[in-house]
Formats: C-alpha cells, structure tokens, sequence
C-alpha cells in the first residue's frame, strides 16, 4: 500500500471498500486496547459506524451487480445496474 493510500479522508464516501474496512479495523483496535479518552473513543465509535454502513452499501451494490449477471448462450453477459447516483 502506497503512502497516499493510507491517507485518511473526512470524506467516507469518497473511500475504496478496502481502505475503509483497513480503517474501520484499525478503529476497533484502538477501542479494544481500552487506552483512548472518553471523547476520543466516542468520535471513533461514530466514524466506525460510518465506516460500516459505507462498506455495507459496497457491498450491497455490488450484490446487485452480481445479481445482473445473466448467461447467455454466448456467455456471460452483464446488464448496467444503475444505483441512481
């Protein structure tokens, strides 16, 4: 991982899947070692519960991609989704 990726953005939704979960993992972490501030710790829990519901919609779009998946005679092919964006 290239140093820019671990470069946190305010903008979740700006965040690959794999950089928010990586984040949300390291959130957990520093909670579960029990050793962070009250404040500290209850603005980790907020971005975390942001983090997961970030990763929850990926994974959700891309359920519904895979979903479109149709075989066809010739193959495989794939039907746009669009998520409404």
């Amino acid at each position: 991982m290239s140093h820019s990726e671990e470069i946190k953005t305010d903008d979740i939704s700006k965040l690959s899947f794999e950089l928010a979960l990586k984040e949300l993992e390291d959130l957990t972490r520093k909670l579960e070692a029990g050793d962070v501030p009250l404040e500290a710790s209850i603005g980790f829990f907020e971005r975390g519960a942001a983090l997961k519901a970030h990763c929850e919609n990926m994974l959700k779009a891309a359920q519904m991609r895979v979903d479109q998946i149709v075989e066809t005679q010739n193959g495989i092919k794939t039907e746009t989704f669009d998520q409404g964006s």
